[in-house]
């Protein structure tokens, strides 16, 4: 390990003496699907009592306002978990955030809830790699970097929406990303550990069509048909589709017997932005295909949703950060690579309040969101040195 100092010697060993697996599977054993509230209550429970290791204050937040929109087209608020807290040194001069949740997409009543171990040196389980791996590597990383003396400040945010936009979460996120000199989040990398560089954006809508019902034999013609409206606002939506933007209606809702014309649908679509123009075109071509479809239908139409992920563009302080954690992944005899992706996470969020962050920093790992989701063992004291290194060389004002 060519480059590596005392300190980040003495950090990586105390890194490779955490107990991330047992914390992994203690963590991963307790569903914590986005819903399930008193799996969230648990599982928050125990990471108080794991991060309280690490010196500073440990808050439970309540989660902020969240709503969504029904079947029926109503608006109804949305209940989450609380989101952890901890601030550790908030007066130090330099200071990161790092982000992870706790949350998976697995509901209380998924089939997928067990933890098998695999002969090829792998755990395959419900959020073993996204994130609860990731978890455990931030906070062996954390009690490394204090046992090597480090003074630097930092806050940790692990929320518990973030598997469904970060919603409760948004404005926790930008107040703690305020002022911070780069901040890590705890995404898993691929399998072959590519971190994630550049990422598009994503808004999601659900845009509430009201037409009028009549009989479907008698007098159709005095309906309004709310379904026929929904679907050509998905088709004219569908048609700002471009190499830089990508428009997916995914539902439509509504509708009943097939004698009676709909007057209620519900049109879900999700769009995702390589960069802000495109935000601005989509936003325009919505509101210019509402106001067409709400004319030549004779409907009324109401749009709720927003692009909640900014795109994350490698900025000059982003790559700055990037070449960091390489150089000090091949310091370790990682070969550190990344590349641009459609997915988001808190990451977007964080890049959008002006600060440099690296979000796939977790375990190595893949097939996550289906049954097949694994960890690869191994990476967990990798990972955890490579944090510890990368953040140890911040505090050193290397960034």
């Amino acid at each position: 390990m060519a480059g590596i100092s005392a300190d980040e010697r003495m950090a990586i060993e105390r890194a490779a003496g955490s107990p991330m697996l047992a914390r992994v599977r203690q963590w991963s054993a307790v569903n914590s699907g986005t819903g399930n509230l008193a799996g969230l209550a648990t599982v928050a429970g125990m990471l108080a009592d794991a991060f309280a290791a690490l010196p500073g204050e440990i808050r439970l937040i309540d989660a902020g306002a969240a709503e969504r929109v029904t079947p029926t087209g109503m608006v109804e608020p949305i209940a989450h978990g609380r989101h952890l807290h901890l601030s550790v040194r908030p007066d130090a001069a330099a200071r990161l955030l790092l982000t992870g949740h706790m949350d998976t997409v697995y509901p209380a009543d998924h089939p997928f809830q067990t933890l098998t171990d695999r002969a090829d040196g792998t755990i395959n389980g419900p959020g073993v790699a996204d994130m609860k791996g990731g978890l455990a590597v931030m906070l062996a990383a954390l009690e490394a970097v204090e046992a090597a003396g480090s003074a630097i400040g930092y806050d940790v945010l692990i929320n518990s929406d973030e598997e469904t936009g970060s919603f409760s979460s948004a404005a926790l996120i930008a107040e703690l990303a305020r002022g911070k000199t780069a901040a890590l989040t705890y995404e898993p990398a691929l399998p072959d550990g590519t971190l994630a560089g550049a990422r598009g954006g994503t808004g999601n809508f659900s845009i509430v069509v009201r037409g009028r019902a009549a009989h479907a034999g008698r007098n159709p013609d005095e309906g309004r048909n709310a379904i026929v409206a929904a679907a050509d606002i998905a088709l004219r939506l569908a048609a700002a589709r471009g190499p830089r933007l990508a428009v997916n209606p995914a539902r439509i809702e509504g509708g009943g017997p097939n004698n009676v014309v709909p007057d209620l649908a519900v049109l879900r679509v999700n769009f995702r932005p390589a960069d802000a123009e495109e935000i601005t075109r989509a936003r325009a071509h919505i509101d210019a295909t509402v106001a067409e479809v709400a004319a030549a239908h004779d409907v009324h139409v109401e749009v709720h949703g927003g692009f909640n992920r900014p795109p994350k563009p490698i900025d000059a302080g982003a790559a700055r950060l990037f070449d960091l954690v390489r150089d000090a992944g091949g310091d370790l005899g990682l070969a550190i690579g990344w590349r641009a992706t459609g997915g988001v996470c808190d990451g977007n969020n964080i890049a959008a309040c002006g600060v440099p962050v690296v979000d796939t920093m977790g375990v190595r790992g893949g097939a996550i969101h289906s049954g097949e989701e694994f960890l690869i063992v191994d990476s967990l004291a990798e990972r955890a040195a490579l944090s510890a290194v990368t953040i140890l060389r911040i505090a050193a004002g290397r960034l």
